[in-house]
């Protein structure tokens, strides 16, 4: 197969311009969607069972260095069987809704769609009509068959080879690969990140139904029940009294070592 050599003005006037394009694109996408984002409203209750749920863990992995008495009041607190804050809150009604029911939850959805879809497709559409029938670039290694679909949209030449980008594809290449340089100039978590944008929609399923938290009262509960307080520091002041072996008669012999070698 002859080799194929590119004119040096599609460079200028096709390679570096979808370039630009798509990183001025991700730019003004950031920034507006700075401006339409509005701050989540987090519940009381929400923060209080989470936080209740780490605290019994803490108690579960750190109580051994605690004395029992006090690891049984703690536990109390959970664990009653009237007052306990395990049991009260799975007799309590629930309060976690689904985020597709509530309006502001739909409304960021749209938000994010008009700023992220909507950018790329027009963007997309625009590119594939204005540089449409060009080979911009060819990838530093050879493909196989299979990959002229996804790197030569625009382009039905059977007779090309696979390593050669159309400027469609080149765009899209750019939407999803200019991760690196937008955290450079944005920093981490911006809203240029088309592939980040990307994630979230798809997990936007799990989203939909949040975890129901008297599930994990119960869990806690009965894992706090079940734990069998060990007193880990029983004997703290013997083991590290016998580790270094610091009897009063050898406390009493470093002590004078120590004055003989500053007086030298």
């Amino acid at each position: 197969m002859a080799e194929l050599l590119l004119d040096p003005h599609i460079r200028v006037w096709v390679f570096l311009p979808i370039v630009v394009i798509t990183f001025l694109v991700g730019i003004v996408r950031h920034y507006v969607s700075i401006l339409l984002t509005t701050q989540k409203k987090v519940e009381l209750q929400q923060v209080q069972d989470s936080q209740a749920i780490i605290r019994a863990r803490n108690l579960r992995e750190n109580g051994k260095y605690i004395p029992k008495q006090s690891f049984l009041m703690r536990r109390h607190f959970f664990n009653n069987e009237e007052v306990g804050y395990f049991k009260t809150s799975q007799k309590r009604g629930n309060v976690t809704q689904n985020p597709l029911s509530d309006p502001t939850m739909v409304t960021d959805l749209l938000k994010g769609n008009l700023t992220n879809v909507v950018p790329m497709i027009m963007i997309g559409g625009w590119i594939n009509w204005m540089f449409s029938g060009f080979v911009t670039t060819k990838v530093p290694f050879p493909l196989t068959l299979r990959f002229k679909s996804m790197l030569q949209r625009g382009i039905e030449l059977v007779s090309l080879d696979a390593s050669w980008v159309s400027s469609a594809s080149w765009y899209f290449l750019n939407v999803f690969g200019l991760r690196s340089i937008y955290t450079l100039v944005l920093g981490e978590n911006n809203a240029a990140d088309q592939s980040r944008h990307i994630q979230e929609q798809m997990s936007g399923a799990a989203m939909a139904m949040p975890p129901d938290p008297k599930a994990a009262f119960k869990a806690e509960w009965e894992a706090l029940e079940i734990y069998d307080h060990q007193w880990g520091l029983q004997n703290i002041e013997s083991e590290l009294l016998g580790s270094g072996e610091l009897t009063a008669e050898n406390m009493y012999h470093q002590n004078n070592v120590a004055e003989s070698n500053n007086l030298m």
